[in-house]
């Protein structure tokens, strides 16, 4: 049976989801870096992770932007096949909860309306939008918010079916490696595995909204998480990039077939904060 739903009710949802994501830490983040501040080694590293706390109580007590970059909103749509969105056009209800999100949360604006030219739209949109189609009425709205400093740092490997898992290990220890303090470390490691040079690095980006921590269903995608996650940490870039036992907080892996002449490999990183909001409509 079919479900309408007004293309308002989208927008008062994106722009809300835009303005509690750039002030309050999401739950699984919350969790997670407070474990990070407990088994931290380095006292330089838990010295840092404890500041990072403060910073994260204070914006969510005076409702300023836990991070000075309030990003480039990207959005996740699935949407049910059964659903009928009436009132006007998605993607422009979408772009409208963005820029009443950005104004009423004053939130810095940071989207420039040509690559080259570089003029700022104000506004904060477009934002980048991903849409899929799924079974049923309900629809399924995730807000991410990505800084820069994090995305700048993010690789794509065309890799070759020859260098196999070895070779996407490497892949992704590189990216973190090279990195560096640059990604705002702890960070979480988002890794798409297959599919093209598109799909691979759309897995590695929406595998950041994953919940923190939360295992792959999939037995070696699962060990390959885990053994990244131990190496990742062992590289001693630790939190700010200063030194210790904690760069990453999670690595989440997300696959999907591929050519039998590739391997690409996407690693999408994020910033301590990994800004996320997820909403059933």
């Amino acid at each position: 049976m079919m479900r309408t739903i007004d293309v308002d009710i989208i927008t008062d949802n994106i722009k809300e989801m835009c303005i509690e994501a750039n002030h309050f830490l999401s739950k699984d983040m919350d969790i997670a870096m407070k474990e990070a501040a407990r088994n931290e080694e380095a006292p330089i590293g838990k010295q840092i992770l404890e500041q990072l706390q403060e910073n994260l109580k204070v914006a969510a007590d005076d409702m300023i932007p836990i991070c000075q970059d309030t990003g480039m909103a990207v959005v996740f749509i699935e949407a049910g096949q059964d659903v009928h969105f009436t009132g006007g056009s998605l993607e422009e209800a979408v772009n409208e909860g963005v820029r009443k999100g950005y104004a009423e949360g004053f939130l810095r604006k940071s989207v420039v309306s040509d690559p080259i030219i570089r003029e700022n739209t104000k506004d904060n949109t477009p934002a980048v939008i991903h849409y899929s189609i799924v079974p049923g009425d309900k629809v399924t709205v995730k807000v991410a918010p990505k800084g820069f400093g994090s995305e700048n740092m993010s690789r794509v490997f065309m890799l070759k079916p020859a260098d196999g898992l070895d070779g996407v290990k490497n892949a992704v220890l590189t990216a973190v490696r090279d990195a560096g303090p640059n990604a705002c470390p702890p960070m979480v490691v988002g890794v798409g595995i297959g599919g093209t040079f598109e799909k691979c690095a759309l897995l590695s980006k929406e595998a950041l909204t994953r919940e923190v921590g939360s295992q792959a269903d999939i037995p070696w995608v699962s060990e390959l998480e885990e053994e990244l996650l131990q190496r990742i940490n062992g590289l001693g870039i630790g939190p700010g990039g200063l030194g210790g036992t904690t760069t990453a907080l999670a690595v989440h892996v997300n696959t999907y077939p591929t050519h039998i002449a590739g391997l690409p490999v996407a690693v999408n990183i994020c910033c301590h904060v990994n800004r996320h909001v997820i909403r059933e409509i």
